[in-house]
């Protein structure tokens, strides 16, 4: 995907990391922005809206993890890559689950970043195709061609991949789906293993379509396989 005049948000207290963040982005074909922390990051989205935003986890003040899920709050659209120095699953999903749509992890590659931020772009630039409709099971309404979700005619914010993940499994729902099949629909071909994403990401969306989490009835898991949208409530 062309990632021309799309507009990045770069934010790490360290100069050099940043510089050298800005001159690899802009290489790329990025509009880039800088901020020195999480505070200030939070004040430019205020201001104006962004594509992408590539966050460091590991800064003074609020922090990436709280700037991320107030970033999210404000910007449920746009997309969140978190730059991570620790590599243990429970900080992937700490990540994940304040709203981060990705991450990568220090040292990292130019081409592994670029080729993340590129599959987070193509979750936000899903194109509707004609056979766009509403997806209804319960009280949920889920509005392809709008990219909306309303439960029992309320609206609830998703983030663009809290919005596919949903997307797919209720366009394919009451069907077993495999982790490795959901995370290449949804994240990109060239993910499969990584499963502590559906594990984040279906624990929250349990928390914003289920009437209660802990016994959910539309997103169930299959064990040893994957999840699966379940259609009726009653099932």
């Amino acid at each position: 995907m062309n990632s021309k005049r799309v507009s990045i948000l770069v934010v790490d207290d360290e100069p050099a990391m940043r510089r050298a963040l800005r001159a690899t982005l802009s290489a790329s074909g990025f509009a880039v922005e800088e901020a020195r922390n999480g505070e200030e990051a939070i004040e430019l989205v205020l201001q104006r809206p962004v594509g992408l935003v590539l966050l460091d986890s590991n800064m003074p003040g609020i922090g990436g993890v709280e700037a991320c899920r107030r970033i999210r709050a404000l910007a449920p659209t746009t997309g969140i890559v978190m730059i991570t120095i620790r590599d243990t699953e429970d900080d992937k999903i700490e990540a994940l689950e304040a709203g981060a749509d990705d991450y990568v992890t220090k040292p990292f590659l130019v081409r592994e970043l670029i080729a993340r931020l590129q599959a987070v772009l193509r979750r936000i630039r899903v194109e509707i195709t004609e056979d766009a409709r509403v997806i209804k099971a319960g009280k949920l309404e889920l509005d392809i061609e709008r990219r909306a979700l309303r439960k029992g005619g309320k609206d609830v914010r998703l983030s663009p991949t809290e919005f596919e993940l949903l997307r797919y499994l209720m366009q394919h729902r009451d069907v077993p789906i495999e982790h490795a099949r959901l995370l290449q629909a949804v994240w990109g071909p060239e993910y499969g293993q990584e499963l502590e994403y559906l594990r984040a990401y279906i624990r929250l969306l349990r928390k914003k379509i289920e009437d209660n989490p802990a016994e959910p009835q539309h997103l169930v898991t299959e064990p040893w396989l994957g999840y699966r949208f379940q259609s009726s409530s009653d099932s």
